[in-house]
């Protein structure tokens, strides 16, 4: 399955794509969010759908997508998870995964505009696979780890470098300001997928390529990744996790290479869809 939610930012309804045409479920009568998941929610959606085949109401096209799952407790993101990545910044290549966390009032459609937060100079892309936790997952072993995985979709891990690495502490005053995470357009349920250590991501800003990589170069794969993060916090159904960029980010560039307003990023995986966001200016309350 491919699920999607659309509509106004903050009221979404869900829906599904079927044969790449959208089909509206707000009959189903739940949100994909964290109960959705925890209660076996894929598979009722599954017999949902084989209930209702012909009978879901198609969604206009020109209608808005927003994130495809409803804001998790947590977004976890996993640095330099590329060597590529890591050589291009100078970074050394990580002995265990880097853990940071991002904000969940990042979480955007795949369409929506990124806005350069006030006072940025330096606002950055990093074209990502993300995965969903479809259950509660604790001290979970590696090889029972993609049991945990619900599916898998687009993510745009939108950066500001000067609030990451110059402005002492964590990584995270980077990472979680408004709009900086760019989710969709869909997710990708697992047997979507035939094989997620051989997609093909890459990243273009004002149709220029910047990032072109592979999920074969992760550094650490999906089931140390799952395992891993739980020895360190509770993964709750509808989590996400982001799996780290490969090279080509504009930190990397020398000299490095911003996002400016009316800059235009598109993005997109094998199997997983594109997705495209215009920059824009801070402006207060864009998003209420």
């Amino acid at each position: 399955m491919k699920l999607i939610r659309y509509g106004e930012l903050n009221r979404e309804k869900t829906g599904v794509m079927l044969d790449d045409v959208a089909y509206d479920t707000s009959a189903f009568g739940e949100d994909y969010n964290e109960r959705f998941f925890e209660t076996d929610g894929l598979a009722r959606l599954q017999a949902f759908l084989n209930e209702n085949e012909g009978r879901l109401e198609r969604i206009p096209e020109s209608s808005r997508l927003g994130s495809p799952i409803a804001r998790p407790s947590k977004i976890v993101c996993i640095g330099l998870n590329y060597a590529d990545h890591a050589k291009e910044t100078n970074a050394q290549i990580p002995s265990e995964p880097v853990i940071f966390m991002k904000s969940t009032t990042a979480l955007v459609g795949p369409f929506d505009d990124i806005m350069v937060p006030r006072d940025s100079v330096k606002t950055d892309w990093e074209v990502e696979l993300a995965f969903v936790i479809g259950k509660k997952a604790s001290y979970v072993e590696e090889a029972e780890a993609m049991d945990y995985v619900a599916g898998y979709c687009l993510h745009n891990d939108v950066s500001e470098r000067e609030f990451q690495l110059e402005r002492n502490g964590t990584w995270d005053k980077g990472k979680g300001c408004d709009t900086f995470a760019p989710m969709g357009p869909f997710l990708a349920t697992k047997d979507e997928i035939a094989d997620v250590n051989n997609l093909r991501l890459w990243l273009k800003v004002n149709d220029l390529i910047m990032q072109d990589g592979n999920t074969s170069n992760f550094i650490f794969r999906i089931p140390h990744l799952v395992s891993y993060v739980s020895r360190f916090m509770t993964l709750l159904p509808g989590d996400v996790i982001s799996t780290g960029t490969p090279a080509g980010v504009g930190l990397g560039f020398d000299p490095p290479v911003y996002l400016k307003p009316d800059d235009v990023v598109e993005l997109g995986i094998e199997s997983l869809g594109m997705s495209r966001q215009k920059v824009k200016a801070y402006v207060k309350d864009r998003l209420s």
